[in-house]
């Protein structure tokens, strides 16, 4: 059994996250997550309107009595986002843990905290994470570069970026980025923070809201399986290698290349639809870490957990004092 300053602080049994990911984060998946012990977000932007949003928090209380949380990510779309109405959803579902990112947090934090809600802030920098501290957030997610989704343009992997953090921070820090393993949990917790977050694992899971063709090419997938892409346009990302991202860098390598060259390659709504939808592992783009290299099997959430934290502490308790002399 763990007890960190993550654990303490909000209230969960095991200092494990499964932060938002588009697309993924529902409520089966959520709240598998939570009846084993770990915090899960749902992600607010996966439903399309703040009613919808309203719905799926109330869908994960019917399946889980633990802690859960709402993921509200702020971005430039082309589209507006009724951003406060999403939040007043939030709300008015009794939700009290929020992970926010993105953009600046600020607009939101005044009213999350009237409703005694905590927040996380996921960062890919220690001057954004030392930031996010300084208005107001309780936690900090950091993200190294071995993460899927969006690293970041400096390239600074988690096991200089979390002990730098934790340097700086008063705050609980979650480790995020290439981590699958209860060696990992204890990586992070010797770098300095409290938790770590994993999403490729949690893709990787019975309960998961995605095709099985997904999870088994995550299974069968290496730590060389992923590519960044959108790096000519500063806004790296890292995903599953595939005929599409492969695709997107070639053409993204072109003299005068703009983003409107790959926008029909690099939809959101495509991958979703193709890929986690119908299992097509080259219809579109999907997001999956370094992790991969990690993931031997599809698990329930509850057998993923439990592996996890037995192998964390069988490392602490025997490994390792077995090495000290």
């Amino acid at each position: 059994m763990f007890n960190t300053p993550f654990t303490e602080a909000f209230g969960i049994e095991h200092p494990i996250v499964c932060g938002g990911m588009t697309g993924v984060g529902t409520a089966e998946l959520i709240a598998a997550v939570a009846n084993a012990g770990a915090l899960g977000f749902l992600t607010a932007l996966t439903q399309p309107s703040p009613d919808a949003l309203a719905a799926e928090i109330v869908r994960t209380r019917e399946l889980t009595d633990k802690p859960f949380g709402v993921n509200l990510t702020i971005l430039p779309t082309i589209n507006p986002v009724p951003y406060e109405d999403y939040r007043q959803a939030i709300i008015d579902g009794g939700v009290k843990i929020v992970e926010t990112a993105g953009s600046n947090p600020a607009p939101h934090l005044p009213s999350f905290k009237a409703a005694g809600i905590k927040v996380i802030h996921k960062a890919v920098a220690v001057r954004h994470a030392v930031k996010a501290e300084s208005l107001g957030v309780d936690a900090v997610s950091i993200d190294g570069f071995e993460c899927a989704g969006h690293p970041g343009e400096e390239d600074v992997p988690g096991l200089v970026l979390i002990p730098a953090a934790a340097r700086k921070l008063r705050i609980p820090i979650i480790a995020s980025g290439g981590i699958a393993t209860g060696a990992g949990l204890v990586a992070a917790l010797a770098l300095g923070a409290s938790a770590v977050n994993m999403g490729t694992r949690f893709m990787a899971s019975s309960e998961a809201p995605i095709h099985a063709n997904i999870k088994q090419q995550i299974v069968a997938n290496d730590e060389r399986s992923t590519q960044i892409i959108f790096r000519e346009f500063r806004n790296s990302a890292r995903v599953a290698r595939n005929a599409v991202s492969e695709e997107i860098v070639e053409i993204s390598r072109r003299p005068g290349a703009t983003f409107a060259d790959i926008a029909h390659l690099a939809s959101g709504q495509r991958g979703r639809t193709e890929a986690l939808a119908k299992g097509d592992v080259d219809g579109g783009l999907w997001w999956a870490s370094l992790a991969q290299g990690l993931i031997d099997d599809v698990a329930s959430c509850e057998e993923i957990v439990g592996a996890i934290i037995s192998d964390a502490e069988r490392l602490i308790t025997k490994q390792l004092p077995a090495q000290v002399k």
